[in-house]
């Protein structure tokens, strides 16, 4: 289970890095595999370049090379995306997720032709993203296929299109060592009966040691634990993702005293009924 993780904010709307380490702490604790920075969940398109920097600088830092870190590159210009990978400190950095592009609706020859400029611009390993329901674009199976085949430094896709189909064709087709990732929280069991190898998960964020442990027994055979765990998680999800991600899970985290529950515009706070939210937690940690 890898964790997009949130990118905390203090009430004037300036990153909380205080907040931010004891996140990773809590991560690390709590039976985490690994981090993902500066993805959808962590809201980096509100982020400024020197925000981003100092972000990924700071996970590194607390992280000590205790979990691998995976940081998000991406964007709708190819060249710029590029550039930016370039340009980037590595150190302590093991991957680099990189989602599909936004609004500009390549066709799937784009899509092709996007990733293998980002593959071919560094030796690091990619990990695709392909989530339309934010894009405006899914990239096909065969789309995916064919990259896996074609650039040995793409190991992986967050699969979140939501299409059981599309995703199974993935997972039947690919090469041996490339490994499909669920992109769905709600999902991820199901995907693993299938063959996905687990998750980069936003409820991880605050259930890290519960929903860690669902994958776990998935993938150790254990259906009937794993069930039991991904139908306790069920009510939670759909209560966190009401409002949108990531304004759900940050008013968990902000119940828990991790966080404040501040998000940047255009993305708001959100006010799920406090009371609910306690009564599933307690549910989840029985």
């Amino acid at each position: 289970m890898g964790v997009a993780l949130v990118t905390p904010f203090r009430a004037g709307f300036s990153v909380d890095y205080d907040a931010l380490c004891r996140l990773v702490e809590f991560q690390i604790d709590n039976g985490t595999d690994y981090l993902v920075v500066l993805g959808t969940t962590g809201e980096y398109p509100t982020l400024t370049e020197d925000e981003k920097h100092r972000i990924v600088r700071t996970v590194v830092e607390v992280n000590r090379h205790r979990l691998p870190v995976v940081m998000g590159i991406g964007g709708n210009c190819t060249r710029a995306v590029v550039e930016q990978i370039r340009a980037a400190d590595f150190s302590g950095v093991d991957a680099v997720l990189s989602v599909t592009p936004s609004y500009n609706k390549p066709s799937q020859e784009g899509l092709y032709q996007h990733y293998k400029a980002i593959a071919e611009s560094t030796d690091m390993p990619i990990i695709l993203y392909n989530v339309p329901g934010r894009t405006g674009v899914n990239m096909t199976a065969a789309t995916t296929l064919r990259i896996a085949r074609d650039f040995r430094n793409v190991v992986a896709i967050k699969e979140a299109s939501g299409s059981f189909t599309q995703i199974d064709d993935i997972i039947k087709n690919k090469p041996h060592e490339f490994m499909v990732i669920s992109g769905d929280d709600a999902i991820t069991f199901p995907l693993i009966t299938l063959g996905a190898v687990g998750v980069i998960s936003v409820v991880g964020n605050a259930f890290p040691k519960e929903f860690s442990r669902m994958v776990r027994l998935a993938l150790r055979g254990d259906l009937q634990g794993a069930r039991e765990i991904h139908y306790r998680f069920v009510e939670m999800i759909e209560l966190l993702f009401v409002d949108g991600n990531p304004a759900g899970v940050k008013s968990v985290l902000s119940a828990m005293g991790l966080i404040e529950n501040v998000l940047r515009l255009p993305l708001v706070p959100t006010a799920p009924d406090r009371n609910k939210i306690e009564s599933l937690m307690e549910k989840l940690r029985g």
